[in-house]
């Protein structure tokens, strides 16, 4: 995927997207967190595209999808049918001058999403839905850095970069909202 489609399609996405919740609830409060950091790294990545640093706009947006379909599936946002998959098709390869750059910063996040990974766990009882949604997006930050060292493996640092990117957003969210708790390594998530 082009990045200034998944810059689009991630902007669409959140123009359409409805808490599910009242405003002044825990979950309506949770939603718009979720709204407000999705927005913010889609705004992020808008002024590196603009600014020529496409290597930092393709992590912001694949990071803002990470949060937004976070907060759809956990049920604080509502999908209108907008919801896009950014990883339907593999992303656009970046000018050669940009190698060092994409190479280091792939490297950089595929550490950091390990450390993250190992630095949170489940905030609920185990008999709770809550704690069934807490693995699930473990899992997805699992999978994520999977793939994404699958990607890193075979030299596509872009897709690589867009998985472990996309996958910290989760993380991220989880902790923001409550599902997971920091055991180490607070600076990793925006909390």
């Amino acid at each position: 995927m082009k990045i200034r489609d998944c810059q689009e399609s991630l902007a669409e996405l959140l123009a359409g997207a409805l808490r599910a919740n009242p405003a002044g609830t825990p979950l309506g409060r949770s939603a718009q967190a979720v709204l407000v950091m999705a927005r913010a790294y889609e705004s992020d990545g808008r002024t590196f595209l603009a600014s020529g640093d496409p290597v930092n706009a393709l992590a912001s947006f694949w990071y803002g999808f990470g949060w937004i379909h976070f907060g759809v599936a956990y049920g604080l946002l509502i999908d209108n049918g907008n919801t896009v998959c950014p990883f339907h098709e593999p992303c656009e390869n970046l000018p050669p001058e940009f190698s060092a750059q994409l190479r280091e910063k792939t490297e950089r996040y595929e550490h950091l999403l390990n450390i993250a990974r190992g630095s949170v766990a489940c905030a609920t009882e185990p008999a709770t839905e809550t704690y069934g949604f807490a693995v699930r997006v473990l899992l997805i930050a699992e999978v994520y850095a999977e793939k994404g060292w699958r990607e890193s493996e075979g030299r596509r640092d872009e897709d690589a970069l867009a998985a472990f990117s996309y996958g910290h957003g989760w993380l991220d969210a989880a902790v923001t909202t409550g599902l997971c708790r920091i055991l180490a390594h607070h600076e990793l998530f925006t909390v």
